[in-house]
């Protein structure tokens, strides 16, 4: 497993807690991306974790991406193999089995937006800033931008960032759909630990099912997807926490899961 001092995990209750500690601005690295590869796919095992909440340390940093010092050189081979952990790193966050949510801190520029694109849900704070410049230092977005950005926003949105390299402040953010919600500064990580702790109300085996059908509405369509769906509701009544909370429901008490 890899392991790096530039992410810090915590967990609380059911919640997760991945921090990115690379200062002064947070950026992506050969170290890092493995690391928060390999600390999702940990996540994943751990049948107490329900949860994901991801930020950025510091006051004014969510992250700026990758180091472009990295790209300098114009070496072909270290652009090819940072793409490929930055795109091991960044899918291995959106198939987290769990709810993801990216509390945004502050500036979340180029790969480091595309890392609050692979989350579930996205909370700026108010004073948040984001943008995908890539196109401005003869680059592109390699990290899943130009595929979750239009889903999220819409084409056009997606074209004036990605194109014209336009940045959006955090209210302009809610306004097309990139974050679901804006909090003040200095509110976001309890905000999304809030959020994140509503996650252990819901049975772990039914989040997993509905996140993969949710996702499979951006591949296929909902005649190829309504048959999943129902296959999926059945499969669930092979699971301890289907008995469970019915029964709780019934009996009028909290369920008391088992994720499985």
């Amino acid at each position: 497993m890899s392991t790096t001092d530039k992410l810090r995990l915590e967990k609380i209750g059911h919640t997760a807690l991945i921090t990115i500690a690379n200062p002064p601005a947070n950026t992506w690295d050969a170290d890092s991306l493995p690391a928060l590869r390999d600390m999702v796919e940990m996540l994943n095992q751990d049948k107490e974790i329900y949860a994901l909440v991801v930020t950025g340390d510091g006051q004014k940093f969510f992250s700026a991406g990758a180091d472009l010092k990295m790209f300098a050189d114009g070496d072909k081979a270290r652009a090819r193999a940072m793409g490929r952990v930055f795109g091991e790193a960044f899918e291995a966050l959106t198939d987290f089995q769990g709810v993801s949510i990216a509390a945004i801190n502050g500036f979340a520029m180029g790969g480091g937006l595309e890392f609050a694109l692979a989350c579930d849900i996205r909370i700026a704070e108010e004073q948040a800033q984001m943008a995908l410049p890539e196109a401005s230092v003869g680059l592109l977005p390699c990290a899943g931008g130009t595929q979750n950005l239009p889903w999220l926003v819409g084409e056009g949105w997606a074209k004036r960032m990605i194109l014209l390299g336009e940045r959006v402040d955090a209210q302009t953010a809610l306004r097309i759909g990139l974050v679901e919600e804006v909090v003040p500064t200095g509110t976001v990580r309890e905000r999304a630990l809030e959020l994140a702790a509503k996650v252990a109300r819901q049975s772990p085996p039914a989040v997993r099912a509905c996140k993969q059908l949710i996702q499979h509405a951006r591949q296929g369509t909902p005649k190829s997807a309504l048959p999943v769906e129902r296959e999926l509701f059945v499969d669930l009544f092979d699971t301890q926490d289907q008995k469970e909370g019915v029964n709780a429901f019934l009996e009028k008490r909290a369920p008391e899961w088992k994720n499985g």
